[in-house]
């Protein structure tokens, strides 16, 4: 059992305009196995008015979970926050939990013992939303030591984490001041990056995390400009930890995919043209540096023909693409050469005139079309783990093919 001096571990808690929200996690932090003894927290006050500041200070003197908390003017994101937090953390390791999600009652003590265990520096916990998805193509099973290209954690960046505090003091860790969404990100993959390892509790729900209905979440207020912002920021880390190759590619898939392709989806359709001529001024240097040929075998034939047109400019043909997707329409499975290569036939497939050269319809990495699993020639590319779709999820659409071929069966034959 850790001294009273040293805990074994630091639960950082930045807050802003935090109620109601801010109860359930303080006392799933108060339920703790761990053991209120083993454990302190650090609570910062990000300039609310809405009480919480009172009532974490109500809460320090109550708990018996020892228990500071700072006031300071609002700094307009969570970074300054979990760096203030940081700073004063005693623990051996920090655990950084934001105030309107909550953790597992086992969370912390199994979070514990797996780094303990194995001498790993970052532990991810399987996480669950509330009201919101979570991610969970990197929890399929509990990985006792894997790193950043061993599994699919690089995936999940938020900062929601079990972090050794010697590894974020030796590398000097601190979270970007100068963003507000995305900060996360980059502090999270260069922990990765500079860990002994990194586990995966896949067996316990270690993180509950809640949307907000009142919509101050950042991710849910922040304007489309902070999302180029933080992709900029990660994909600049991953060009100073890598140079141009392999690995670097097998990163960049990261802020493609998950910053810079929801800014190019249905919604983009709908946008108002100024704000789609920003979007695309605003990818193109983005593109012009980091696009390349090893990031796109990497993506999916809907992913990577996004991400073309953006990189061209070619708001024509994106916009195409988009409504293709959109009336749900399913592409022509089209086979070439000797090893029946696969191609799939989105919009400007074979069209000269477009330009779009045959390669960005190539699959590369196995997708699922219409429920078939269509799968690149061995040796084609790197593949990329794609989850299965789920046992119901199948079902539904084997018997959607067979109603359509049911009702294609009755139609009366044309004269």
């Amino acid at each position: 059992m850790a001294s009273v001096e040293i805990p074994d571990v630091t639960v950082i808690i930045g807050a802003y305009e935090a109620m109601p929200y801010l109860i359930p996690c303080l006392e799933s932090v108060e339920a703790q196995t761990l053991g209120a003894d083993r454990m302190e927290i650090v609570a910062v006050d990000d300039g609310s008015t809405d009480g919480t500041g009172e009532y974490l200070d109500e809460f320090a003197a109550r708990s018996k979970v020892r228990t500071r908390v700072v006031h300071q003017e609002n700094s307009g994101g969570p970074s300054k926050p979990r760096n203030v937090g940081l700073d004063m953390a005693r623990g051996r390791y920090v655990f950084f939990l934001d105030a309107d999600d909550y953790l597992g009652t086992e969370a912390l003590e199994r979070m514990v013992a797996m780094a303990d265990r194995n001498g790993t520096d970052v532990v991810l916990g399987k996480i669950e939303g509330i009201g919101r998805g979570a991610p969970k193509s990197m929890f399929g099973r509990t990985l006792e030591r894997t790193d950043v290209f061993s599994s699919n954690i690089k995936m999940t960046l938020s900062a929601e984490k079990l972090f050794r505090r010697a590894l974020l003091e030796k590398h000097k860790l601190r979270f970007d001041q100068q963003l507000y969404t995305g900060e996360d990100a980059r502090f999270t993959l260069e922990a990765y990056v500079r860990s002994a390892g990194v586990s995966v509790i896949a067996d316990y729900v270690c993180l509950y995390i809640v949307r907000r209905d009142d919509g101050k979440h950042i991710t849910q207020s922040g304007s489309y400009a902070m999302r180029f912002d933080s992709a900029k920021a990660l994909m600049d880390l991953i060009a100073e930890l890598y140079p141009p190759g392999e690995k670097r590619d097998e990163l960049m898939i990261r802020p493609f995919v998950i910053t810079l392709l929801p800014q190019f989806d249905h919604r983009w359709l709908k946008a108002a043209a100024g704000t789609r001529r920003d979007k695309l001024d605003l990818a193109r240097p983005l593109m012009e540096k980091y696009w390349t040929p090893g990031v796109a075998r990497r993506l999916k034939v809907p992913e990577r023909l996004r991400m073309h047109y953006v990189a061209e400019g070619r708001a024509d043909l994106l916009e195409n693409h988009l409504t293709f997707l959109q009336e749900k329409k399913v592409p022509e499975v089209i086979r070439k050469g000797a090893e029946g290569k696969p191609y799939l036939g989105y919009p400007h497939f074979g069209d000269e005139a477009a330009g779009v050269p045959a390669e960005m319809f190539a699959v590369t990495v196995s997708e699922w079309v219409d429920g078939v699993r269509v799968t690149a020639p061995r040796g084609a590319a790197p593949q990329r783990a794609v989850p299965r779709p789920s046992f119901a999820r199948r079902v539904v659409r084997k018997l959607r093919r067979m109603a359509r071929g049911a009702l294609a069966g009755r139609r009366p034959a044309r004269s």
